[in-house]
């Protein structure tokens, strides 16, 4: 069996392995199984060695389950629910919440999984899963093979079990689950500052977040025009949202609106427009924290850096090379992780950092979340500009030129023809620019980025090297 995990949980075509509610079902039971025994597993052989007989009433093992907008996401919840349900787990389901409100959820009600149904950004036909631990804390590569194995031991019984029914555990739904998140982001806005006077036009991309944000800006103060709101299982992310921002621009400038706040279909990322139109990416967004939180507080015994920002700033190798220098100039030491916010938070961990993000608008505040959180970002944001215009404090930092592009994938990509092309492109590109050629782990596509500080020089690398090698 093929690998059902990539970079952020499973994903897929909904309807098509691995996103069938078979495998969801096995996957529902294996993720039971795996963390019902009172000492975590180190072998696969889940099954073989739990004893249902084994009285469970000490710890009623609990899991949190919310989702997206999409139609598929009663089917996967049903297969999930089932199979946890089957191997003894209690499930609450959330309905649709944002991703970020899982993390949260999962901690605050002292759950020992936090499940989300999700594709984020993909388009409707997609769905995925996405899993976190008791903090909130999404699952490592290690724990993603182990379940991956019990899955595979599960279909090669090809049956269930015997199973006694009283050992069998329940579901049920917790409707103030959006209040919960909404309480818990607004308690991230300073408590001196207010919202109000503030025109925000705000996308919810027809997603997770359509109930919850506005609610959030609005109690806040904030006079609030929605878009995105009215999904219908079908059009989350479509022409909305922060990856087509574009009918979010032109409503901020028609009704002049002091700020445009675009998210993604789980609400995990966040684009800003200003006033006067101009797109603000994760980068920038990264940037003005990380500048105004290594001035609050100096501590000149570590290293410039503030009591408030700690250690320095996580982001990508997808990140602007201009970030890298802005922060460098600043003295904020600056590490690279690997694509996606999972990699982010562990190194952010490990570097004991509270500041780390990817240009696409992942934003993590470990202060506040364990995970992106583009609410919570974009209200950071106007806790700092306060009564600024946007456009006087964007950009922050002069971006190197940057061309960001995908490819359907065919059988001639391979990972040789990637890597020469690689190497060929940053040894054109020297010292003063970057590329990135990667197959996506999330959608069947190759990712490309060329960055340089001359434009002409980057779009001469991607049209003449890359794409004629890409598409010959």
């Amino acid at each position: 069996m093929t690998s059902i995990f990539g970079t952020d949980g499973i994903r897929g075509r909904a309807n098509q392995w691995p996103m069938t509610p078979d495998l969801v079902l096995q996957v529902g039971r294996s993720i039971a199984l795996r963390f019902r025994h009172d000492a975590p597993l180190t072998t696969a052989s889940a099954y073989k060695h739990f004893n249902p007989y084994v009285d469970h009433a000490n710890h009623q093992f609990t899991v949190v389950i919310g989702k997206d907008t999409r139609l598929s996401g009663y089917m996967i919840e049903s297969a999930l629910v089932a199979g946890l349900v089957a191997e003894g787990a209690n499930v609450i389901m959330l309905g649709p919440i944002p991703t970020p409100a899982i993390a949260m959820l999962a901690r605050s009600l002292r759950a020992d999984i936090g499940i989300m149904i999700s594709a984020s950004h993909n388009p409707y036909y997609d769905n995925g899963i996405k899993f976190f631990d008791s903090n909130g804390v999404k699952f490592s590569e290690e724990i993603e093979c182990e379940i991956e194995t019990i899955v595979k031991e599960l279909l090669s019984c090809n049956s269930f079990k015997q199973y006694p029914i009283r050992d069998c555990g329940k579901s049920m739904r917790l409707d103030d689950a959006a209040g919960r998140y909404v309480e818990f982001a607004k308690a991230t806005f300073p408590s001196s500052l207010s919202l109000e006077g503030k025109k925000i036009v705000l996308d919810c991309a027809n997603g997770a977040a359509y109930k919850v944000a506005p609610r959030v800006f609005w109690e806040l103060g904030a006079s609030v025009i929605s878009l995105g709101d009215m999904p219908n299982g079908r059009n989350i992310n479509e022409d909305c949202g922060a990856l087509h921002p574009e009918s979010l621009q032109k409503c901020v400038l028609e009704v002049g609106a002091d700020v445009g706040i675009a998210l993604d279909g789980d609400a995990d990322r966040l684009l800003l427009v200003t006033k006067k139109g101009q797109f603000i990416n994760g980068d920038q967004i990264i940037a003005l924290i990380a500048s105004e939180w290594s001035q609050n507080g100096p501590n000149e015994n570590e290293r410039n850096i503030s009591k408030r920002l700690k250690n320095g700033v996580v982001t990508t190798f997808m990140s602007n090379i201009g970030l890298k220098k802005y922060l460098e100039g600043l003295g904020i030491p600056h590490m690279e992780a690997d694509i996606g916010d999972k990699n982010v938070f562990a190194l952010m961990q490990s570097s004991h950092c509270n500041l780390g993000g990817e240009e696409s608008g992942h934003i993590i505040l470990s202060d506040y979340t364990t995970t992106g959180d583009g609410i919570i970002a974009a209200l950071q944001v106007l806790g700092i500009v306060q009564n600024r215009n946007l456009d006087d404090v964007f950009p922050v930092f002069e971006p190197y030129y940057q061309i960001i592009s995908s490819f359907k994938l065919n059988e001639s990509m391979t990972d040789e023809l990637i890597s020469n092309l690689k190497h060929d492109s940053e040894t054109s590109l020297g010292k003063e620019g970057r590329v990135v050629i990667r197959k996506s782990g999330t959608e069947p596509l190759l990712r490309v980025m060329v960055q340089h500080k001359n434009e002409q020089f980057s779009k001469d690398i991607f049209s003449k090297l890359i794409v004629p090698a890409i598409t010959h």
